[in-house]
């Protein structure tokens, strides 16, 4: 018997590593992606396309493009949206996954609000709240951008109280 047990929970490295990062059911799943740089709406739908080709996720929905002035920072105008995915990626899986499309596109992290090539946020992740030094879900800080709370209401307007949005009315975002 102890052989048994000891073959079966032998597994091989690729197998654990798999089993860190993924769960058995999948998770629906909020990313926010956002560029100013170079071609801001092509950085934006590429990503759309790189994030629907990842391993262990269906994107299942994604909003209009936005316009948004910068907040916090200087530079050009940003291009913003929202996908709705369906993952089996744990929440640190994704995010790393997500780094590699912006580490693709060129992104680099000069400095805080500096502008950028490309920008994915993970906001939420199910019902899950995590606060570590990688990530912190909900996203801290999305109930307090239009540009993620107007594209967030146009796939989910469940998660996006009427309230919250007039909280945000004053921050100017369009459809593009």
């Amino acid at each position: 018997m102890h052989r048994a047990n000891a073959a079966a929970s032998a597994a091989t490295p690729v197998q654990t590593a798999l089993k860190v990062k993924t769960m058995r059911e999948p998770v629906l799943a909020y990313i926010g992606l956002g560029a100013n740089l170079g071609d801001a709406r092509g950085a934006v739908l590429s990503a759309m396309e790189a994030i629907s080709d990842l391993d262990l996720l269906v994107l299942t929905r994604k909003s209009a493009l936005y316009g948004s002035a910068p907040i916090d920072a200087g530079g050009a105008d940003y291009v913003n949206a929202v996908v709705q995915v369906q993952t089996r990626l744990k929440p640190h899986a994704l995010l790393e996954q997500l780094q590699g499309i912006e580490r693709v596109a060129g992104r680099s992290r000069s400095f805080r609000n500096a502008p950028r090539t490309l920008d994915l946020d993970v906001l939420l992740y199910g019902q899950l709240e995590l606060s570590d030094t990688l990530l912190v879900l909900p996203h801290p800080r999305m109930w307090q951008r239009a540009f993620v709370l107007r594209p967030l209401s146009d796939i989910a307007p469940e998660l996006v109280s009427a309230a919250q949005l007039q909280a945000v009315a004053e921050q100017s975002v369009w459809v593009l």
